[in-house]
């Protein structure tokens, strides 16, 4: 008898599972075996072998990832940057231009601003909230339209249905980062997205204790990415494969959590005298307010802000928290804070930075599973003492 998997939770425990499970394992073993026996397959890609994504713990991850946001299939990868770059250089060629979101990971922007002219592709740059303006950006040579669901460092709200549908008009590939909201909040193929790429460092496997990347979406697009993936080699390793594959059963419980506190901070930041500003689409004056309530199941656990005092004062500030860790990741149990400006933007030039918005003073905060209240007890101390 089959299961009823209507529910997301549902789906992200026994989603992918093998059946009947193996020697009556609970869990899902860790196939720590590099090749498998030639059983007659009939194309190399065929073969079992962990670069090419098809060992059992890669299976299992695919066709959970893929339940889980309600996709036709789904790849894991190396890394995130893996899941982007091979995803962008199978959709992309010489000789051909994507559009992009002008405000985007540091990561992604570095991969457009410097590898991609090598490679003799362009990217034209859009204000992912104005769709009126997109097809200024338009030309024969463009293959593809790319977003992040929430921005980063900025938490804008692209406009998200207006993407898919100018995507569809024009013949393009539309293609969102997930990373931000996962699929808790926002699962990106219910409003016709064609590809959801995912660093799976981040919420997916939540304890920040492996590199991890994965692609979701159309199958016939999936296949032909993780033959370039196959080809430069960016797979995912079996034990970093189980470790995502823990990690995504608690996604639902965790990311619920991290929505909840991280509207009570930011209602809280938004209202201190010594902060000028907070970036969070689940606060009522966000300019993406209206557009996060009507798209995402909830807001998610990332905000960015600044104090009153510019540098100087996010630097006292941070030094003066006893709960958030100062590194540059987000998405885990713990909660980080960082910098943007010195982290994971810091390879932006500083004009570029300033015409995305991107002060030197801005802060990012990732919110985790510690007591609510006791990480606005730490912010107000901290703010205290700048």
């Amino acid at each position: 008898m089959d299961k009823p998997t209507k529910g997301i939770d549902t789906r992200l425990i026994h989603a992918g599972e093998p059946e009947p499970r193996i020697e009556g394992a609970v869990t899902m073993p860790i196939f720590q075996s590099s090749t498998f026996e030639y059983r007659g397959e009939d194309s190399y890609y065929a073969l079992r072998y962990i670069r090419l994504n098809n060992t059992p713990n890669h299976v299992a991850l695919h066709r959970k990832l893929a339940a889980i946001e309600g996709a036709e299939a789904a790849l894991v990868t190396a890394s995130g940057m893996a899941a982007i770059t091979t995803t962008l250089m199978t959709i992309a060629g010489a000789g051909e231009r994507m559009m992009a979101q002008d405000c985007l990971y540091g990561g992604t922007h570095d991969v457009m601003r410097l590898e991609f002219p090598r490679m003799n592709i362009a990217v034209d740059y859009i204000d992912a909230t104005n769709a009126a303006s997109w097809r200024e950006s338009l030309t024969p040579q463009t293959r593809a339209i790319y977003v992040e669901t929430i921005s980063n460092p900025l938490m804008q709200v692209a406009d998200l249905r207006a993407t898919t549908e100018f995507a569809r008009a024009h013949g393009l590939v539309s293609i969102i980062d997930n990373t931000f909201a996962s699929p808790i909040n926002f699962r990106p193929a219910e409003i016709g997205f064609d590809l959801s790429l995912h660093s799976g460092t981040k919420y997916l496997n939540g304890h920040s204790d492996i590199v991890a990347g994965a692609v979701i979406g159309r199958a016939d697009l999936i296949e032909k990415i993780n033959r370039t993936l196959s080809h430069f080699g960016g797979s995912m390793d079996p034990h970093a494969c189980f470790l995502l594959h823990r990690g995504l059963k608690t996604l639902g419980v965790r990311v619920r959590y991290q929505n909840a506190s991280a509207i009570q901070i930011a209602r809280y930041l938004s209202t201190h005298a010594k902060v000028a500003a907070v970036n969070y689409p689940g606060l009522e004056g966000n300019v993406g307010h209206l557009r996060a309530r009507e798209l995402f199941d909830g807001f998610g656990g990332m905000m960015s802000f600044e104090l009153r005092g510019g540098v100087e004062a996010a630097a006292k500030f941070i030094s003066s928290l006893t709960i958030p860790i100062s590194a540059p990741s987000l998405g885990g149990v713990e909660s980080l804070i960082t910098q943007p400006a010195k982290t994971s933007h810091s390879g932006m030039p500083p004009t570029e930075r300033e015409r995305a918005g991107i002060s030197e003073g801005l802060i990012r905060l990732s919110v985790g599973l510690e007591a609510t209240e006791d990480l606005i007890t730490d912010f107000a101390r901290a703010l205290d003492a700048c």
